[in-house]
């Protein structure tokens, strides 16, 4: 039932001009062939998740031999990838891998990539190439203004090492390969004596560059279900060729079997993808297309949450923005997952701890933020707000990447979600630009291409200025029911129309909550004019006069629509107070 008050003001329909515009437009984004097609392809994302591939870890698993046959490669496949992928400069790794912040990547998938196909015997021309490209940047390699992959320390002088055991000889100096090992070798010794759950765990994850981690028991604590360690096929595929084990060899042949020749650096990681995506379409204010699609992946992630899936529960950024995500969306998630690092000591036990992933920390503050009434959760919004604090103090404004997760660590830190307007963050995030950036970094680069669209970001500006057509419209008709009902005329009272209105429509901002918007903006100019009225613009009388009418109002709206009520009995012992002075 719609509200018709007209006199009063305090609400009505949507004009007849308004609704004939909506249903313009309306028409026209249905026909528009371009904008489904995005909505289409964005749903497709929502259901596939694309990962960029990975020259680093597809080397490692071309490395793999066969268990027939020592002297040939189990997925040739891969080695034939690697022939065919070899970028003009004569570097494997990312597409537009140029920035100088990435250079320590490219160079450790360059010189995997090498080792791969010496190791078979094959492809001396992109040998030679790559080779060139190490030696024309070799001063990269002990720049330490570059960002460094996790265990470059490590593992980038095990394959110089693996280099030697091969006759390949690595233009890089032997003062530079030397100091470099000296720097592994005292590192490892030094973090030996002091033992750490976390640093355990590192040590398996960099396995490839280790080379003398003999002792599988260490290693196996770390194995999935799936077979995989961390599910990382570099480190599995170094694990399989070490130990033989059948869970890896499974690992890895599922892997070959789904992405045929080129592996991602990570897999499986759907949930984390699927779940990112999502939170980029309520940043941008554009999830409401697709509902459907975002209910369908919360229901299949809480399912996962219940039975302790290991892809969300043994992922730490992935339980974090799971619990973050279901909590929002009204599901009754537990906090008991994420109970370990209600304080810093139980983060730094982790992986992700020992190598200081701000990722995973950004995402334990987020979701710290979204119950605050837990006692655990206020200790781990507390060390997580200094970790991130500290961070930001800290940061290297070289590296572009850098830049990108500094100001979602900044917004994070001054924006908090319990205190924030929607529409106004929707609007700081296509103007900052970080929603097109997406290039992280773990033993090497990668790209969820489901969240770094040009897709989204296009959808997201169009739906952003359309809105923002409506609500000048809206502003528009309520500048002319401001005139028309002559309240500009009232000298006493404040004009706050444009407060009143954008108070409402920075988190009712859909152009379906129209209604809403201007009720919402009448109700609090009429609210601030009785408020004025009271205080300074009528006499006792009037003011008498006044809550009489209201009071005849509030029996005849209760005794046929209730909810019709706009002055609740506790508002006119307000206005009786305060005509005493009491107030």
């Amino acid at each position: 039932m719609s509200i018709n008050l007209r006199s009063s003001g305090c609400s009505s329909p949507i004009s007849a001009t308004l609704e004939k515009r909506l249903e313009a437009v309306d028409q026209t984004r249905a026909n528009n062939v371009s904008f489904e097609q995005t909505k289409d392809k964005i749903r497709k994302m929502l259901d596939k998740v694309e990962l960029s591939v990975s020259a680093y870890d597809t080397s490692w698993v071309a490395m793999v031999p066969s268990p027939s046959s020592q002297n040939a490669p189990l997925f040739p496949q891969c080695l034939k990838w690697l022939l065919k992928n070899q970028h003009e400069d004569g570097s494997w790794g990312l597409d537009n891998h140029d920035h100088q912040s990435l250079k320590k990547d490219v160079l450790s998938s360059t010189l995997a990539s090498i080792l791969a196909l010496k190791k078979w015997g094959t492809g001396e021309r992109q040998i030679n190439k790559g080779l060139q490209f190490i030696e024309l940047n070799s001063a990269s390699v002990t720049d330490e203004t570059i960002q460094k992959p996790a265990g470059f320390d490590i593992i980038f002088p095990g394959m110089i090492e693996y280099a030697r055991d091969l006759n390949l000889a690595i233009p890089l100096g032997s003062e530079v390969v030397d100091a470099m090992i000296r720097k592994r070798d005292l590192d490892l010794k030094c973090d030996s004596e002091r033992f750490s759950k976390g640093r355990e765990a590192y040590l398996a994850y960099v396995l490839e560059g280790t080379r003398n981690l003999k002792d599988w028991d260490l290693i196996v604590k770390y194995q999935r279900k799936n077979g995989s360690l961390f599910d990382s096929p570099a480190t599995t595929a170094a694990a399989f060729t070490q130990f033989g084990n059948d869970g890896c060899l499974r690992y890895l042949c599922s892997l070959l079997q789904k992405f045929e020749a080129a592996v991602p650096t990570v897999y499986p990681f759907d949930q984390y993808a699927r779940l990112s995506l999502i939170v980029t379409l309520e940043s941008l204010g554009i999830d409401r297309d697709f509902k459907t699609e975002i209910k369908s992946i919360l229901d299949e992630t809480y399912r996962y949450w219940l039975r302790g899936d290991e892809e969300i529960c043994l992922e730490l950024a992935t339980c974090a923005l799971a619990f973050r995500l279901l909590l929002a969306h009204g599901y009754d998630v537990s906090y008991d997952p994420l109970k370990p690092f209600a304080e810093e000591s139980g983060f730094s036990d982790t992986l992700e701890g020992y190598v200081k992933n701000t990722f995973s920390v950004l995402e334990l503050f987020k979701a710290a933020q979204s119950y605050p009434h837990e006692s655990a959760l206020k200790k781990q919004c507390s060390w997580t707000k200094q970790y991130l604090e500290m961070e930001l103090s800290n940061w290297l404004k070289t590296s572009v990447r850098d830049k990108y997760l500094k100001k979602e660590v900044e917004d994070a830190l001054a924006f908090p979600s319990y205190a924030s307007l929607e529409r106004s963050d929707h609007r700081r995030k296509l103007l900052n630009g970080s929603v097109v950036e997406n290039t992280r970094v773990t033993k090497t680069s990668y790209r969820l291409h489901n969240i770094c669209s040009s897709d989204i970001l296009k959808l997201a500006v169009d739906d952003f200025n359309f809105c923002q057509s409506i609500h000048r419209e809206e502003m528009e008709r309520l500048d002319r029911w401001i005139v028309e009902n002559r309240l500009q005329e009232l000298k006493f009272a404040r004009q706050k129309l444009a407060y009143c209105y954008f108070s409402g429509a920075a988190t009712l901002f859909s152009p379906e909550l129209s209604d809403a918007r201007i009720s919402w903006a009448k109700g609090g100019v009429l609210t601030t004019v009785v408020d004025d009225f009271f205080d300074v613009g009528g006499s006792k009388e009037e003011l008498e006069n006044l809550i009489h009418l209201v009071e005849k109002y509030i029996d005849l709206a209760l005794s046929s629509e209730p909810f019709l009520c706009l002055f609740p009995r506790k508002s006119i012992i307000v206005l009786r107070l305060q005509i005493s002075g009491g107030i």
